[in-house]
């Protein structure tokens, strides 16, 4: 008992130190800063990479058709290999909605050393930059709009991207979507998945001009042409599998501002209907998160039992054998826990009684990092899609 009494000590000092000390990470307040109307809007060529998409295209296609940006404006599909007919799904959705104009591009398998995803984003790129758009000849576009094909956004979403980035002189600006949260595992899962992010990213620490930290939510990235090219983005980043925190932390390291938040009205219309689906969602980057190190793995797991399973393993265990310090030190720390997980709870439209509930969704994302390794180590790692990517060091 005296080992549990110091655990949970320590976990309390954790929680003291991640409520205060962490960037507010649980705050959910950082959302589309002040913006206003550009004098002249710059012209953008929306970029989605669409792998086997048939199921959400029909949702989230024609909402990037319907965008009302009075500048000029392209959507550029890459069909990433497809075999469920998503680039012709794309085709007659277009000549279904009158709306912005639509190029369907089909690059082929990826080139060695590079992600598929990443493969498709550079081919998109080189063709709204190689001024192939609906203007034959026209100027590259001054920003690419790189978003998923599992995203919808709402009519004014590019513009008011477009209003940030420039009111602020932005070079990227991210909204992380908010994902779907119906089914029991999506509710459980989903707000957990954007929560812990934000404690491993802190928007706050993000955001800040002189930022170290970096960051990004691949599903909606706004990204100023040049600034990409100073990155030397996709290229220098084709083989990373967590392609949107590469993606950023390229565009600081070539001086470029950042700007990360969570999004109103931009939204993943992708079911993860079972835990299964949930699973292999977070499984196949979790090791690659961690660099693919056995001792960041252990640390990881360590520091995740710590923080999240000693609280109420100390409290009731206190409470069992009598000992109202170690009760009391786990108790007060999963409060902290439950605490600063309410606002990502409503941010999420669900009730605060998950929120005690948050040890349990941590022990599902130990087991599911754990698994990612085991799957890495059996040559299975970074499995998505019938694609399994190996370590950058062995790609």
């Amino acid at each position: 008992m005296g080992f549990l009494l110091v655990a949970a000590c320590a976990s309390l000092a954790v929680w003291l130190w991640l409520t205060l000390g962490q960037g507010m990470f649980w705050r959910t307040d950082m959302r589309l800063p002040p913006r206003r109307a550009p004098a002249r809007w710059p012209s953008v060529a929306i970029v989605v990479p669409a792998r086997d998409e048939a199921e959400v295209l029909p949702r989230s296609l024609p909402s990037l058709l319907a965008q009302d940006y009075p500048g000029e404006v392209e959507v550029i599909l890459v069909d990433d290999g497809s075999t469920d007919g998503t680039a012709a799904l794309a085709r007659r959705l277009a000549d279904a909605q009158p709306g912005l104009p639509l190029t369907v591009l089909s690059p082929g398998e990826p080139g060695a050393g590079w992600t598929g995803k990443l493969w498709a984003l550079r081919h998109g790129i080189a063709h709204a930059r190689s001024g192939s758009g609906p203007v034959p000849g026209s100027a590259a576009p001054e920003y690419l709009l790189l978003t998923d094909a599992d995203i919808a956004h709402e009519p004014d979403s590019l513009r008011e991207l477009v209003c940030a980035a420039t009111a602020a002189d932005l070079d990227l600006v991210s909204q992380m979507a908010r994902l779907r949260a119906v089914s029991v595992w999506e509710r459980l899962i989903v707000p957990a998945f954007v929560y812990f992010f934000a404690q491993l990213y802190p928007f706050r620490w993000i955001n800040r001009p002189a930022a170290r930290t970096a960051a990004a939510a691949g599903g909606c990235v706004l990204l100023r042409t040049e600034a990409a090219v100073r990155a030397g983005v996709p290229e220098s980043i084709r083989q990373a599998v967590i392609d949107d925190v590469s993606l950023a932390r390229a565009v600081q390291r070539g001086g470029g501002r950042i700007w990360l938040g969570l999004a109103e009205r931009v939204d993943s219309v992708r079911p993860y209907a079972s835990l299964a689906d949930l699973w292999r969602m977070v499984s196949r980057s979790a090791y690659a998160q961690l660099r693919h190190r056995p001792a960041v793995l252990a640390g990881t797991v360590a520091g995740l039992v710590l923080v999240y399973l000693v609280p109420p393993a100390a409290l009731l265990a206190g409470l069992a054998a009598g000992r109202p310090a170690v009760a009391w030190a786990g108790g007060l720390a999963w409060l902290l826990m439950s605490g600063t997980y309410l606002p990502m709870l409503r941010y999420y439209r669900q009730p605060a009684a998950l929120a005690p509930l948050l040890p349990l969704t941590a022990l599902l994302y130990l087991l599911m990092t754990v698994d990612s390794a085991v799957q890495h180590y059996r040559g299975h790692g970074a499995a998505w899609k019938g694609r399994t990517y190996a370590r950058p060091g062995d790609a």
